[in-house]
Formats: structure tokens, sequence, C-alpha cells
């Protein structure tokens, strides 16, 4: 039996890919399938049509990997594909947009409590006191908890749309900062203020959850 080789290193699966090797496209489908729907997702109003997009995008992987020229990393070239096509199909399928939605990210910060960072006139001004924890860790019963769930998910469809992306990229599905850059074609300051804002939003949000329910 031949040795299955090392498809997460991305010379050998993009060879394997171009060599029309099955097992390469069943490693792809493995590992990504499931984080490129939840991407899609955010775009899509349902699960059906993120499947959709998902398999047009792997679709258009299969088809042009011959072209290929490995400026990115085969994942972010993945990722750019599906938010490509997700935004494409997210606009056609929405015959009207909440403006929530649709509004550009004009830097507004309501709903961030300013007690959460140092005043502006100390060294550390606009870092955090209290900054927000990654959600690595915390309890299943409470990540898994319905109500919490549908919390985050009510805050995360209030973010104009960059936010959005790059929070879910970061802190859901675990993209690396320089893979988000590349996928969503920014720099890296953008991506850290992007970032940094959808997580307070999120923060402040869930704080109102607690708030309410105790």
């Amino acid at each position: 039996m031949r040795p299955v080789p090392d498809f997460a290193d991305d010379p050998t699966l993009v060879a394997a890919l171009r060599a029309r090797d099955e097992r390469a496209f069943e490693w792809l489908l493995d590992h990504y399938r499931g984080p490129l729907l939840q991407l899609a997702r955010r775009h899509v109003p349902s699960n059906a049509v993120a499947e959709e997009v998902v398999q047009d995008a792997f679709l258009a992987v299969f088809q042009g990997i011959d072209r290929f020229e490995a400026r990115s990393s085969l994942k972010t070239w993945l990722y750019r594909i599906v938010l490509n096509l997700a935004r494409t199909r997210g606009v056609r399928e929405h015959r009207s947009t909440p403006f929530s939605a649709a509004a550009p990210d004009t830097g507004d910060e309501r709903g961030i409590e300013a007690e959460w960072f140092f005043d502006a006139q100390q060294d550390k001004a606009r870092h955090w006191r209290s900054a927000p924890k990654r959600w690595e860790g915390v309890p299943e019963d409470r990540a898994i908890a319905a109500e919490i769930r549908a919390a985050l998910e009510a805050a995360l469809a209030t973010l104009p749309p960059v936010q959005r992306d790059v929070v879910v990229m970061r802190d859901v599905l675990g993209v690396s900062s320089a893979e988000v850059c590349n996928a969503l074609d920014l720099t890296e300051t953008n991506q850290r203020v992007l970032l940094h804002r959808a997580r307070a939003r999120l923060r402040s949000a869930l704080d109102e959850y607690y708030t309410e329910s105790t």
C-alpha cells in the first residue's frame, strides 16, 4: 500500500491536486468544508445556499488548480474564492438588505463602554483594562447554550460585513492574521482595528445579555 502523503504541506497538496489524486481532493473536502460553510453562511440566507456556495468554490479550485500561482497559501485562496462567491450570491438572494448590514464601517463605537479602556491621557491610551477573552476554553455547557449562541449570532449579524468576516475567521475558524489579511486584502493595521471593533461590539452584546439574564 502506498504511504499517504502529508497533504498538510502546501506544495505536496497542490501537486497532488494537479495530478488529480483523489486522496488529495478528499483531504481538502474533509479539512475545509466545515469552516467554509461557516464563513459562507454569514453572507447567504440559508444553509442550503451556503452548501451551494462551498460546492461551487471547490469546483472552482478543482478546475483552476493548474493556474494557481502560489502567491498565497492554498487555504487563503480557497477562503477568498468562498468569500467572493458568497458575497455575490448573498446580494442576489437578498432582495432587500437590512440597513445595519449594508451600512459601511464608519468607526461608530456606540455600545462600547469607555471604562473598558485606559484614559486617553495615559501612556496606555486605547488599550484594554480588561480585554475580551478568546472563546477557547469556555466551559462546554456555556459555549453550547442555545441562548448564548443565539445572542452571539444576533450580534454577529449586526456587524459590518468586513468586521464580521475578520472576527469569524480569527476567533471562530482560527485563521492566522496574515491569512486573513491576504484573503480579505487588508493591511495588518486594518485587520487589527476591524478585529478590535468586532470583538468590542460582541462583548457589548454579551454584557447586555448577561445583565438581562441576571
